[in-house]
């Protein structure tokens, strides 16, 4: 990875306020970071895989059962609208036509152009195939040829079997269930799985850039240029803001191309997903998520002095952001009232990743969205305190690992 520029404004003077330290840091690191190939090329491989994903979810989802062709000589042909309305009523799809006579009929199916063809249907239902009878088709095989006994038995009485037929059509048990099993959404489950791996690989590989770019500058020894203008609070700040403006325009990005395939293939068309908002709310809890994640990841990196050791140095707080994901995925699609799944989504560092699966499963409560974020929100400027007095104590130095309680009595 290059050494970005130390250069942070044409002719800088003086002491700079505040705000216009931050403004300059961040727009480095933006202006830096946009235009480098990681970020273009995994900004494009992410919209292209959804993309694709919506496209192939689409071909997927309109594509129904194989149907079985099936062909009716002249004396069977009268009974093909009943046979059809039989299989459908078994759930198999059949496609009838009509054979000319017994030579087109072996015909279709040596050429494979017909899987069974019915040459009669009185006194009995008289079927051929090239070889055997599918197994889907044998049940509607034999309903159908039970039916034409029961039609010719009430003939036989002097009743009327279509009526009859209707009758059995439409006769179907009433089932109720003590425990009936929640209808699921398909199109919500999927939005599920999504905001939760997108904002679990977002999040994640943010939060890494702000550690490896503070270590970075300390390895340089450009943090030390970049002091004699600025105060530690200053740099830090400016750089989670320009990463993480970074990272939220790849995650709008990323949300935009999913969400605009979605309602071009009218993938969400029976769906009750709130496509909007929760694309909405996906924004909202990254920038959440990185605020926190990034600022004690930032504080942690400036611990260490080489890129070799900033593995060691964030893997607690890398496990901790695996330990919800890992919930989210493996558990709420399936289960999206889980308790420990639905605890843990108002649990700040674990609401970025569990909050917004629950939103697009539709089962979040607006008071209980935020509840969450009004949490997550209130650490964050306790985070920026503590985060703040680390870094300041450790950004000069240089060697070995230091302790946290060394970096804060430094401060």
């Amino acid at each position: 990875m290059s050494t970005p520029s130390t250069r942070l404004s044409p002719a800088t003077t003086g002491e700079l306020s505040t705000g216009a330290a931050i403004r300059l840091v961040a727009g480095r690191e933006i202006s830096t970071r946009v235009r480098t190939k990681a970020f273009l090329w995994t900004t494009a491989l992410f919209v292209v895989a959804v993309v694709l994903g919506g496209v192939l979810l689409n071909a997927v989802s309109g594509q129904g059962p194989d149907a079985t062709h099936v062909g009716f000589t002249p004396d069977a042909s009268a009974a093909a609208s009943a046979f059809e309305a039989t299989a459908t009523g078994m759930g198999v799809t059949v496609e009838t036509s009509d054979v000319a006579d017994a030579a087109a009929a072996e015909k279709g199916l040596r050429d494979g152009d017909l899987d069974l063809v019915v040459t009669a249907v009185d006194p009995t239902l008289d079927v051929q195939v090239k070889a055997a009878v599918d197994q889907t088709m044998q049940p509607v095989l034999a309903a159908f040829a039970q039916q034409l006994a029961l039609a010719s038995a009430v003939t036989d009485l002097g009743g009327d079997p279509a009526d009859v037929s209707g009758q059995i059509a439409q006769a179907a048990p009433q089932v109720s269930a003590l425990e009936p099993e929640p209808a699921r959404d398909g199109g919500q489950i999927v939005a599920g799985y999504l905001a939760g791996i997108l904002l679990f690989i977002s999040l994640m590989t943010a939060g890494q850039l702000v550690a490896q770019g503070v270590v970075e500058e300390k390895s340089s020894r450009v943090v030390e240029l970049l002091l004699a203008t600025l105060r530690p609070a200053q740099l830090m700040a400016g750089k989670v803001l320009g990463i993480g403006v970074v990272g939220l325009l790849q995650v709008a990005l990323v949300v935009a191309a999913g969400a605009g395939t979605a309602t071009a293939l009218g993938l969400l068309d029976s769906s009750s997903l709130d496509l909007g908002t929760t694309a909405l709310w996906a924004l909202v809890w990254f920038v959440v998520g990185f605020a926190m994640y990034a600022l004690v990841l930032g504080a942690l990196g400036a611990l260490v002095s080489r890129q070799e050791d900033v593995g060691s140095v964030i893997g607690p707080v890398t496990t901790l952001m695996i330990v919800p994901y890992v919930i989210g995925i493996s558990i709420l699609p399936w289960d999206p009232t889980n308790s420990l799944a639905t605890s843990l989504s108002y649990v700040p560092f674990c609401s970025p990743m569990l909050m917004p699966m629950r939103i697009a499963l539709g089962v979040a409560e607006t008071w209980e969205v935020l509840l969450a974020l009004g949490l997550s929100i209130a650490l964050v400027p306790v985070l920026v305190w503590l985060a703040g007095r680390i870094y300041s104590g450790a950004v000069l130095h240089s060697g070995g690992r230091m302790k946290v309680r060394e970096a804060l009595r430094r401060a």
